[in-house]
Parts: structure tokens; sequence; C-alpha cells
């Protein structure tokens, strides 16, 4: 999947395709449409043209939302990193770390998630444009490497227990106070996105939505981990299946909610 604002539909694309756009990245003017973007005298204007104004309201609406947001369109094309563009795959070191960490491969976790997070983050690091949460992760994942080498076994009891509770905390907690600055979820959206639409008001609250929602889950599966290692039954519940679910449908609300803005804006554009 790419990012929220990449894979939204372009008003006017043929079935299966993009429409043509010039070398500086305009959209074509609509069938029909004179130079300047009136219609021509005795025509009926396109639709979604405003008559009196020859105004593409569909197409602004869709400027407004995000929804012309097309990796080609951004300043210097997207990302080249694996994890360019795509803010589900700023999870996967942690995944990675969950899915291996245990009593005893916690470190063998820390590994696989540093690796993974160098892999895929260290492209966007090396160009100079590092996200919170690929930063957040490859210091997290570096220190408890660092922890496990240096410190004796029964000093890391804390770690081994509590390891994953840990992980999923630091990243609700990274998530949350994104939302202090800049959502971590817009570093991703902008590098499919035009620079005219980072300062657009569906833009930042699209996003300040969806960062809330992902440290939100991130806290409760925090939590629900927490949990299971103070009771006796119903843990694979508490460690996988609810997690598990609650990813599931935070995949799901990161596609659909900015196509609900972007329709939501193109309406009342049009009406």
């Amino acid at each position: 999947m790419t990012s929220p604002y990449s894979d939204d539909p372009v008003p006017g694309a043929p079935p299966g395709g993009l429409p043509p756009h010039s070398v500086n990245g305009a959209r074509p003017k609509p069938a029909g449409t004179a130079l300047g973007g009136a219609p021509p005298t005795g025509g009926a204007p396109p639709a979604g043209v405003d008559r009196a104004t020859g105004v593409d309201r569909a197409a602004d609406a869709d400027r407004a939302t995000g929804g012309a947001r097309r990796p080609d369109l951004a300043p210097g094309g997207p990302s080249r990193g694996p994890a360019g563009g795509n803010v589900l795959w700023a999870f996967a070191p942690w995944i990675v770390f969950a899915a291996v960490a245990g009593p005893s491969t916690w470190e063998l976790a820390a590994v696989a998630g540093l690796v993974t997070s160098l892999l895929l983050n260290g492209p966007d690091v090396l160009r100079g444009r590092p996200k919170v949460l690929e930063i957040v992760g490859i210091l997290f994942f570096a220190v408890v490497c660092v922890l496990a080498l240096v410190l004796d076994r029964d000093d890391l009891l804390w770690l081994e227990t509590y390891a994953q509770v840990i992980a999923n905390g630091v990243v609700a907690v990274a998530a949350l106070g994104s939302l202090a600055f800049v959502p971590f979820t817009e570093q991703y959206a902008r590098e499919s996105t035009p620079p005219a639409v980072w300062r657009t008001a569906a833009f930042k609250r699209t996003n300040r939505v969806l960062t809330a929602m992902w440290g939100g889950i991130f806290a409760v599966i925090a939590l629900l981990g927490l949990l299971a290692l103070h009771v006796s039954s119903g843990t694979d519940w508490l460690n996988w299946v609810i997690p598990v679910a609650l990813l599931v449908a935070g995949v799901k609300v990161t596609r659909w909610y900015p196509e609900q803005v972007r329709a939501r804006a193109v309406r009342q554009r049009l009406h």
C-alpha cells in the first residue's frame, strides 16, 4: 500500500490509467476549455466547471484534499527508499521485533528490528530526509542491542520481560508526541503530495486524525501486552489476536478515511 494520499483517484482519469500531464506536472485542461480556463463561447462547460468563472470545481477540491497526490507530481519525485511515501512500512521494524521477541529471543528480535530499520529507512536518513518513526526505531533497536552486549543477563530481566510492551509504548509515545510538531503520517504524505496541498486544512486534519489513531492503537497494544503478563489465561488473545485485529483495522481506516475526506470536499465544492 502507498501512503494515505498516493492512490487517490484522479478526476477525469481514463479507466485503468492516469490523465496525461505536461512536463511541469500540471493537469491538462478539461476538453472544450478555452485558454485561461474559461469555457468556449456558445458551448456548455465541461462537467464540474463553473459556467460563470470557468473554474474546475472538482479539480479545485481534489487539489485541496490531496486528490492529485501522485508521486510524480511531488518535488523531486517520490522517495526511492523502500519506506518512502508509505506510512505502513514505518511499522515494519516494530512488527518484526514483536514477532521474534520472546523470553529467550529478544536479543535476536532487537538485531532483526535494527537490520530492518536500517534497510528500510537508511536511504531516507542518508538523503537527509529522516522521519520521526525511522529515527526512533533505529535508536531504540540500537540501544537494546548495546544493552544486550554490555549488561549481564540478571540485569536485563526487566527488558526480557517487558521488551514488547516497551516497544509498543515507544511507538505510541513517538506517534502521539509528533502531534505537537508534525504528525508522523504527514511526513510520509508529503512525499507523494504537491506542496500546495501541505497547508490545506483538510490535509492537516486528515493527518492529525490518522496519527492520533495509530498512536492510540499502539498504546492499546502496549496495555494489552502488559495485561497479558499478569493473567494466566487468554494471553494469545491479548498478545496476538486483538493486536492483529487492531492493526488490520488501522490499515483499513488509513485507506478509507482520506477517501471520505476528499469525497466530502468534492461534494461541497460542487454544491
